[in-house]
């Protein structure tokens, strides 16, 4: 049976002051309200911390006192206590460094009090305690670190108090097993589901508690339609395309300023993309432009400047809304998807200089989207179209061939697809109705999971480090982002982005620098704002 802190005490009391030995007051040691013998006290009723005793005191019991809290250094007159007991008290907090200069304590019981809370650093400087008791208190956790620097601890007791089973005591589940200390915790008291559980049965792993906080970091002024990363001789760089501006806009990294600043800018009047590509020390940018033509500028060394170097596919590019990047034969090529009724959906792959039409797709069917994507091995693409549900190539003897449509889903504006546990996921936005995740199963994409989206142009994926990201923009409210829970495999709400609210959100890109994460935000109808991205341990 485990000896109790009071009885603990009683020995201890009676092995020091020796057994048959009367309680008597040392003259002008003993506090008022406290009985003394030649090296304990024991005191009760009101009083004030700190008191003066002995300097030789070895132990002190507090039953029932009126202290209403544990300030730092409440016992720096009693150097040399051995054992210090409260019992029964009123108090409610222990502050930082409350047992400060208590290097020699080895025995501390906190019992049977109304303790709500202890600061983290309270037990600071207790480098020879052995025995600690919190039993029966008002704890629902404890702080991280408490028992750092504790080394010789053996036996700590927690029972008795109403553990909060959640991220808090995630800390402590990870610490038990660590130390060599026998540590009695007790039941749950909430949540209703682990409620009489036992702490110490809690598998650790059933707790999600790493959590992330997208904050805003910086405004860039302007409208923008896209924004593409890249990087070029080892500097990460972001593009945007601002129509309104009438140029596609290259941003740094200010690593002075720690901000990100306008590199370089190329005149492109009604542009509605910039993709850039980097081939070596080559730098070439896709300008797709809804009037005069799309263009192709290209960087042909790093010390120099980009400068046109081609129209595209003037007869075929009328009305471009969308530019992606992908490799054929070991050849990079464009697809760029065609919103024009006489314009179509355009293959251009490298051919010398240049990049020339390979094949048109899709004639007559106004497409608004495509999305590059590897299934079963080979490459293929998905359209989206004004006109029809998505339809789905694939590539086959040096073309890309119509392989199936995307069942149930009308209206849908743009798709982007995404990777997780070796199963690819598809984001549908619609502007009408409601959004939609799709998941591949081997033949066709099966719808997953719906949500609500009335005004969206945008429902991108996005990898920013650990987590698996979607943002669902909208015109008409707060722009979500939602995150994917692998256990259940659905997205699950995780914040709004804003303030500063996004107006008119048209397309997401993160990049990450000297260990910092950003994610770039570019709205039709306001300036591009960017955040940064930053990750929370919700058990500290």
């Amino acid at each position: 049976m485990a000896v109790t802190g009071t009885l603990l005490l009683l020995l201890l009391l009676l092995a020091g002051a020796g057994v048959g030995v009367a309680w008597r007051p040392p003259k002008g040691k003993c506090p008022l309200r406290c009985s003394c013998s030649k090296d304990s006290a024991l005191c009760e009723g009101s009083l004030d911390l700190p008191m003066s005793f002995s300097p030789t005191l070895l132990s002190l019991s507090l039953v029932r006192t009126g202290v209403p809290q544990l300030k730092a250094g409440s016992f720096v007159r009693m150097p040399s206590l051995h054992l210090l007991l409260f019992t029964s008290n009123s108090f409610s907090t222990i502050e930082d460094d409350a047992f400060a200069g208590l290097s020699h304590l080895q025995y501390l019981f906190i019992e049977d009090n109304k303790i709500g809370s202890i600061s983290k650093n309270a037990l600071r400087g207790l480098r020879s305690l052995t025995h600690l008791s919190l039993a029966n208190n008002h704890l629902e956790a404890l702080p991280r670190f408490l028992f750092r620097g504790l080394e010789t601890l053996t036996h700590v007791d927690l029972r008795g108090n109403p553990f909060q089973c959640d991220c808090r005591v995630l800390w402590l589940l990870q610490w038990m097993p660590t130390v060599n200390a026998s540590v009695g915790t007790g039941d749950c008291a909430g949540p209703a589901a682990l409620t009489h559980m036992q702490l110490r049965q809690l598998d650790p792993k059933m707790f999600k508690c790493r959590g992330i906080e997208l904050s805003w970091f910086q405004t860039v002024r302007e409208s923008a339609l896209g924004v593409e990363p890249f990087s070029y001789q080892g500097e990460p760089h972001v593009i945007l395309a601002q129509p309104f501006a009438g140029r596609c806009l290259i941003l740094g990294w200010d690593y002075s300023l720690q901000r990100f600043r306008p590199e370089e800018e190329l005149s492109a009047p009604s542009v509605v993309s910039c993709k850039p590509l980097v081939l070596g020390p080559r730098l070439f940018v896709l300008a797709a432009r809804l009037w005069g033509g799309s263009q192709l500028w290209a960087r042909p060394s790093p010390d120099l400047r980009l400068a046109p170097l081609q129209a595209l596919a003037p007869r075929r590019l009328l009305r471009p809304n969308d530019a992606e990047i992908l490799w054929l034969d070991e050849q990079p090529c464009f697809v760029v998807a065609d919103a024009s009724k006489a314009g179509s959906t355009t293959l251009l792959c490298r051919d010398g200089p240049g990049f020339y039409p390979r094949q048109s797709l899709h004639a007559w069917h106004r497409d608004t989207d495509v999305e590059v994507l590897e299934l079963d091995g080979r490459p293929h693409l998905l359209l989206a179209s004004a006109s029809q549900r998505p339809v789905l190539f694939h590539w086959v003897g040096g073309r890309f061939e119509r392989r199936t449509d995307i069942p149930e889903a009308e209206d849908v504006y743009a798709t982007r697809h995404f990777q997780a546990g070796g199963d690819v996921f598809l984001c549908l936005t619609r502007y009408i109705g409601d959004s939609m995740v799709m998941r591949w199963d081997g033949s066709m994409f099966r719808l997953l999971q719906k949500l609500p989206s009335r005004g969206a142009h945008v429902f991108q994926p996005l990898l920013i480090g650990r987590d698996q990201l979607a943002i669902l923009g909208s015109d008409f409210a707060f722009s979500q982002v939602f995150r994917l829970e692998s256990d259940k495999g659905l997205l699950e709400p995780l914040q709004e982005l804003g303030p500063p609210a996004l107006v008119a959100p048209r397309a997401f890109a993160h990049v990450t620098l000297a260990g910092r994460r950003f994610l770039f935000a570019a709205c039709f109808k306001g300036p591009t704002q960017i955040y940064q991205h930053h990750e929370l341990d919700l058990s500290a």
